[in-house]
């Protein structure tokens, strides 16, 4: 098991104390993007359900002590990566990661899974940190401190990542926390 995944196993108690609450208003913008109804929505890396319980939707996460914590909140819970999603194929209306794209360990085979768990129409919302600000180079140095192998990037970089995996990338908002879009054509 990767250092990441058992860390947030311990960190599971604290989690929700530590973190700010889901931009739900960012989430919403970037869900608006798809080109079909959203009923079915998947949080992969979706922890404690911070924000899947915004908008209604299943966690996966890897971390058993962050997938008892969504439970206890009542949420839809799979124990799973994003390399390797027990989804379905196109059985998914959106999928949200918010704030765990780093942590992935590949972030390309992830995003292919995505892609093909996605529905024709489906959106892809990414709420990550940019590497390029100041912010976001700080945070990618306290994460190697603390043993995190997180690989963090720039607002394009991530954008070509998301077409690369047969996604329409469509930018939404710009910053430190930065939301892209990928809409499956």
């Amino acid at each position: 098991m990767r250092w990441d995944v058992r860390a947030f196993d311990y960190f599971a108690p604290l989690y929700d104390r530590l973190m700010p609450p889901a931009d739900v208003t960012a989430l919403r913008k970037g869900l608006a993007c798809a080109d079909r109804d959203i009923d079915r929505i998947v949080e992969v890396g979706g922890g404690s359900g911070r924000a899947a319980r915004e908008v209604g939707a299943t966690v996966v996460d890897p971390a058993r002590g962050m997938l008892e914590r969504a439970r206890a909140r009542g949420l839809e819970t799979v124990q799973g990566d994003g390399e390797a999603l027990p989804l379905a194929d196109e059985s998914v209306d959106a999928v949200l990661i918010v704030d765990a794209l780093h942590h992935f360990s590949d972030q390309g085979a992830a995003l292919g899974e995505i892609a093909r768990v996605l529905a024709p129409g489906g959106v892809l919302v990414i709420q990550e940190f940019d590497r390029s600000t100041r912010r976001g180079r700080a945070l990618a140095l306290a994460e190697r401190v603390v043993g995190f192998d997180s690989r963090f990037y720039t607002a394009a970089e991530l954008q070509e990542e998301i077409e690369r995996a047969g996604l329409d990338a469509r930018p939404v908002e710009y910053g430190f926390s930065m939301l892209l879009a990928g809409v499956k054509e």
